[in-house]
């Protein structure tokens, strides 16, 4: 590459970081396809420990990582002792396959199937992979291919990174990732994100940079720059050094330069979080996942195990708002007790509340839960619908929600439909929370969790912002909050655009706090809504983040120029 190419891709955070290229080693290659020697019953027994072998070590790892990754990590075990994998082997096995073969067959079956599903359970088809490689490498004998780990300080690249590594990554080491594949909701850039890790995703053309070259990765713009100039590393190195000085602004609530607040919440997985993020100071929950309790499960969690785990939440965010939503799965999440009938499309088809509706018991339950929580606990609990996109919707959920006791019920904004209906929606309910993520996926037609189509997964366009500013306005016009609960509140400067736009919190991976934090403190409201309406005003998501980061490098230099002068 000749000096100073700039590659492409979708940046997590808004860290930057400078250093040389690590590649991540190639996976195993595919074993050869040849009859066993020892015969079935030997190999099965291989196969069998082995599988059980990597399950074990898997769960080790989350173990010692703990919050988001031990959960991504427990699935994964669990895909090693899924008992049709196992079936799947045993039969290949007993055709007279090795135990390495009729591993990497089944697996390799079993993956093609998620990928041909799509969403989220596409994504999960690189998990799959990674499990493949671990298994096959203990029957093999030897180390399953894994992060380098060199004496000096690097910036990896690799296709993509499987959760047992992006979970144990040394941070003294690790300055950067830098991925080919993968979106911005990958499991690579949810763990980056939890970990505080600088990463760009789905970068085009990492594959070809080599060992040992020296680049910028910058997650603001999600620009990673090849063979920098000495005064581009300069110009990074002053940066790092500036935003480790803002790190250390104290932990308190969010608000703007004149004193407006903004309540900086956090996105949880699992109960497990809440600790963390408390210490990052955040000032409740914006977005409570609540599959964690559903998915690996071959039924509905009952309501006292669902109880349980709302009420240690809730305990652990006494006094403070816990906005929980209610289980988001379908046909991109299936669940064999809910809906896992195959659909041509999932991301369009029946999840979110729709599949709640077709399965009333089982929404009916988690609300039952959710209240009996609430009425134990001292916390402010909300609790919203997913993929609303009908006014119908929102008086159905309302209504059978506050049917069972809970007070304060909302919905998501994530389909266009509903936030060009966030007039006639609010009406009907008490809040509104815009999860940016879907509603950019919808609006622009591009796949979150596709990498060849991440550069439109891109929540500063225009579109996107519009329909956000609807919501906005619609919730100022009626005195209804609306909350951001999608990644774009995890941009620092998008986050100030936001608040311009309408929005009355921000919730986000808590590693996004501080920065978020620091950055509302700059500006006053007039000044969010005069950056939100240069944004409206682009053509595209790069012109608008160009234009609101030129107006408020503006700004900056004149307060420096007028401190200077006194």
């Amino acid at each position: 590459m000749s000096d100073s190419v700039s590659l492409s891709g979708v940046g997590i955070g808004r860290g930057l970081a400078l250093g040389p290229i690590l590649r991540m080693p190639d996976p195993l290659p595919e074993p050869a396809d040849v009859a066993s020697t020892v015969g079935a019953d030997a190999e099965k027994v291989r196969s069998a420990g082995a599988l059980a072998a990597t399950a074990a070590d898997i769960r080790l790892r989350g173990q010692r990582a703990g919050g988001a990754a031990k959960d991504v990590l427990d699935a994964q075990a669990f895909m090693a002792e899924d008992p049709t994998l196992k079936d799947d082997v045993d039969a290949r096995i007993t055709s007279g396959k090795t135990a390495e073969r009729a591993v990497y067959e089944a697996f390799a079956a079993f993956r093609d199937l998620l990928t041909s599903m799509g969403g989220y359970m596409g994504e999960r088809a690189t998990d799959l992979n990674d499990v493949s490689q671990r298994v096959v490498a203990h029957l093999q004998g030897v180390s399953a291919p894994g992060v380098p780990d060199p004496d000096y300080k690097f910036v990896l690249v690799a296709r993509d990174l499987a959760p047992a590594d992006t979970a144990l990554l040394d941070l003294d080491k690790v300055l950067a990732l830098i991925t080919s594949d993968g979106g911005p909701t990958s499991h690579t850039a949810i763990l980056a994100r939890e970990k505080s890790i600088v990463a760009v995703v789905g970068a085009t053309g990492a594959l070809e940079l080599t060992d040992d070259q020296t680049v910028i990765v910058d997650a603001t713009t999600g620009a990673v720059t090849v063979d920098p100039t000495d005064e581009q590393k300069a110009a990074a190195e002053a940066t790092i050094a500036s935003r480790a000085a803002a790190a250390d602004v104290p932990v308190g609530p969010g608000a703007l330069a004149d004193g407006t607040a903004v309540p900086l919440l956090a996105n949880l997985g699992s109960v497990d979080g809440a600790e963390p993020a408390i210490e990052k100071g955040a000032e409740g929950v914006g977005l409570f996942r609540t599959e964690f309790l559903f998915l690996d499960a071959d039924r509905a969690p009952t309501v006292a195990e669902q109880q349980e785990k709302y009420t240690q939440l809730l305990t652990a965010f006494a006094g403070k708002k816990v906005v929980v939503r209610a289980l988001d799965a379908g046909a991109d999440k299936p669940l064999s007790f809910l809906n896992d009938a195959p659909e041509e499309n999932p991301a369009l088809g029946l999840r979110g509340i729709r599949a709640l509706r077709a399965n009333e018991p089982i929404l009916r339950d988690q609300l039952t839960a959710l209240a009996n929580a609430d009425a134990a606990t001292d916390a402010d609990l909300w609790v919203m619908a997913p993929m609303v996109s009908t006014v119908e919707e929102s008086r159905y959920f309302t209504k059978l929600a506050k049917e069972l006791g809970i007070k304060t019920a909302g919905v998501m904004i994530e389909v266009p439909a509903a936030a060009l209906l966030a007039d006639r929606i609010l009406p009907e309910t008490d809040f509104a929370s815009i999860g940016t993520n879907d509603l950019t996926q919808y609006t622009l037609a591009a796949d979150r969790l596709l990498g060849s189509v991440a550069s439109f997964q891109d929540p500063w366009h225009p579109a996107v912002l519009r329909l956000v500013g609807e919501v906005g306005r619609a919730g100022a016009s009626l005195g209804k909050p609306v909350g951001i609960c999608g990644e774009a509140a995890a941009d620092p400067l998008l986050a100030v655009v936001l608040v311009g736009l309408g929005a009355t919190s921000l919730s986000m991976s808590p590693a996004a706090l501080a920065d978020v934090r620091a950055e509302l403190a700059r500006f006053s409201l007039d000044q969010a809504k005069e950056f939100a309406e240069l944004a409206l005003s682009a053509n595209s998501a790069v012109e608008a983040r160009v234009a609101v980061v030129n107006a408020a490098n503006a700004f900056t230099t004149s307060i420096s120029t007028i401190t200077e002068s006194e």
